[in-house]
């Protein structure tokens, strides 16, 4: 078995064993999410507005998860 589909397995038995699936997925998303922004406030720097940290953190999540499924369909 390789390490890949030990890990796999591994999560995939995690998730089985999680009662909350819906609290535990919200805790990684508010994670992201939070990287996004803080990523995008350092892009535009301190002068940026909420809205336009806003936007430019929907645009790289966007980026992100276009980038995933497009490795995956690879």
């Amino acid at each position: 078995m390789t390490r890949s589909s030990a890990a796999k397995i591994a999560a995939l038995e995690s998730w089985a064993n999680t009662p909350d699936r819906a609290a535990r997925a919200s805790l990684g998303q508010a994670g992201l999410r939070a990287r996004f922004e803080r990523e995008a406030r350092d892009r535009l720097g301190p002068d940026a507005t909420e809205q336009q940290v806003a936007d430019a953190a929907e645009s790289a999540r966007k980026a992100h998860f276009t980038r995933l499924r497009a490795r995956r369909s690879a």
